[in-house]
């Protein structure tokens, strides 16, 4: 009979406690209930053990600790998976929520980055050096979640998705083995991560190819009241067909966001918005936005040059954690 997490003794746990670099918690630890929220604040669920990984190691450990107890295993990079995928009950997480650190090889325009990143993490040290990749439209979403779902972002309609530009990935199998996956190393492993969430190991980092973007980018939302909805769609349907590839948009039903840049009447009232980013040359994307701009009558016009950072985590603020 396989021995489960209750059949361990004291001892066991310990003995997993010691071996590990990073943090084991417990449900009687105080930061227990910390350690097991993620972003969807509707997921209430309680696992036997979190492990807060510092690294690769770690997550070795956990790994085969846990199959030899039997035990469900949740990998928590950003927590931000709306179906909460990154904590289970009565199992253990592998939280790499620690391993947040960027590596990039401007010459070669690739990035390196940590199993629990986020994009705020890479865009920051990308940036630096005027590269990017596709990667969501929300800065505190975690890269390793984004990136095996497939991941969208403001440079897909160039760039692809965020899996397009994987080139390697770091992972722990089942078995506790350490690989790398690419296109020339295990290379069905590589082509199943990409777009096969978390179910053919943990990620404990990626690489990525980066692409010449901004700093500098012209980009936000331009707002139509919500009977104007129809009229927008029709019109953007038409529009995107022919835009550059440098114009990535993203299309939100619902209501203005009370941000310090929209006026007090407009807080909460229900609107569609289309939200745009081109990254060419500014004076190109006044051109090319002058029609979405310009359709029907604007509630509210937020599209100005700004730096892509900025404009990545423009929607932090809309998309609280807990909410």
């Amino acid at each position: 009979m396989t021995p489960t997490v209750r059949d361990a003794d004291q001892t066991a746990v310990e003995d997993l406690r010691e071996t590990l670099r990073g943090t084991l918690i417990r449900p009687t630890d105080e930061d227990y209930d910390e350690a097991r929220g993620v972003w969807n604040g509707m997921i209430d669920r309680h696992p036997a053990l979190i492990v807060q990984c510092s690294g690769t190691a770690d997550v070795i450990v956990a790994v085969n600790f846990a199959r030899e107890y039997d035990l469900e295993i949740a990998v928590r990079g950003g927590g931000h998976n709306v179906a909460g995928t990154a904590v289970c009950d009565d199992g253990i997480v592998i939280d790499l929520s620690a391993m947040r650190a960027v590596w990039i090889d401007p010459p070669a325009r690739t990035a390196r980055v940590q199993g629990g990143a986020l994009w705020g993490d890479v865009d920051h040290e990308a940036q630096a050096h005027g590269l990017a990749t596709p990667g969501g439209i929300v800065s505190h979403t975690g890269v390793a979640g984004l990136t095996l779902g497939g991941g969208i972002g403001w440079l897909m309609r160039k760039h692809g998705l965020t899996v397009d530009n994987l080139l390697s990935a770091d992972m722990v199998t089942a078995d506790g083995k350490f690989i790398r996956a690419s296109e020339d190393e295990h290379s069905d492993l590589f082509w199943a991560l990409r777009g096969g969430g978390g179910n053919f190991g943990i990620v404990t980092s990626f690489e990525f190819a980066l692409h010449p973007v901004g700093p500098t980018v012209l980009a936000g939302p331009v707002f139509w009241a919500a009977d104007d909805t129809a009229a927008a769609l029709r019109f953007y349907r038409d529009f995107v067909q022919d835009a550059p590839d440098e114009l990535g948009t993203v299309v939100r039903l619902g209501t203005i966001p009370p941000l310090s840049v929209v006026p007090e009447e407009l807080h909460w009232r229900p609107a569609v918005a289309i939200n745009a980013c081109y990254t060419g040359p500014v004076e190109e994307g006044e051109s090319v936005l002058r029609p979405l701009r310009e359709h029907g009558t604007p509630l509210l016009d937020l599209v100005s040059p700004k730096r892509y950072v900025a404009h990545q985590s423009g929607l932090d603020s809309t998309v609280l954690h807990g909410w």
